[in-house]
């Protein structure tokens, strides 16, 4: 039994009596083990979060990459394993540009999901080729048929299922975070309430206070943007969630 088991394991895109994928499974587990991303809607906008590693005081934060512009309306946060992560990202920065370019309008936010998801499932079920180990919050901003702003924000998982949040959480910790979200949202807030709501969320899942730099908050309403540390900083500071000494 043990043989059948490692089996399953070791194929990718083989089923186990009890209908399981164990790659897409262990691909699950490496997104619960990188570092948390949150994302919340809001009646203006979206709010997208990453805490950082910073695993030494020489290490520069601004080069840990965990919040990603696609498009001026779309914005991605990762979590799970960085590189699968970009590469996502750059199929996803390609896609949005081609049918911008195509259509000579942008990309919608669920048909862009929904792209992203289906590239990720065919390495589900492609010999030779493992899932990716990273999952993406998908955050932008849709204009619908009476030309107003329709936020919306998507959770991609490594099997290629997408789905729609008013708010959520990926990576370490995602339930705790998950927990607090369901506790404190306020159906459809502000950006301005979504960041503080974003930055709670992130210290409830860590035993210290945080600071700017193990921090990165984008917004988009319409518009994709990032805060910069001194936004982070002073938004921190009024939370009173600001870690002693953080510069």
């Amino acid at each position: 039994m043990n043989g059948q088991q490692q089996a399953y394991d070791r194929g990718t895109n083989i089923f186990s009596p009890d209908g399981r994928l164990y790659q897409v499974e262990y691909a699950r587990e490496a997104v619960r083990r990188g570092s948390v991303s949150v994302g919340v809607r809001g009646h203006d906008g979206v709010v997208l979060a990453a805490s950082k590693r910073v695993r030494s005081p020489l290490l520069e934060s601004e080069g840990i990459e965990k919040l990603h512009k696609i498009d001026d309306h779309l914005g991605v946060a990762s979590a799970g394993h960085v590189a699968d992560a970009r590469r996502l990202v750059d199929f996803g920065r390609r896609r949005a540009q081609t049918d911008r370019l195509r259509y000579d309008q942008p990309m919608a936010v669920e048909p862009f999901t929904k792209a992203v998801t289906d590239h990720v499932q065919e390495y589900t079920q492609q010999g030779g080729a493992r899932p990716f180990g990273a999952a993406l919050l998908v955050g932008g901003v849709d204009t619908n048929a009476e030309g107003e702003l329709r936020p919306r924000l998507f959770e991609t998982d490594p099997s290629g299922t997408p789905y729609e949040w008013q708010a959520t959480a990926i990576g370490a910790n995602d339930d705790v975070v998950r927990e607090y979200l369901e506790t404190n949202y306020d159906p459809d807030p502000s950006v301005d309430a979504g960041v503080e709501l974003v930055l709670s969320a992130l210290a409830e899942a860590r035993d210290e206070p945080l600071s700017p730099e193990e921090v990165d908050v984008a917004i988009i309403d319409p518009t994709y943007r990032e805060l910069g540390v001194d936004a982070r900083r002073e938004t921190l500071e009024s939370l009173d969630l600001l870690a002693d000494g953080a510069s």
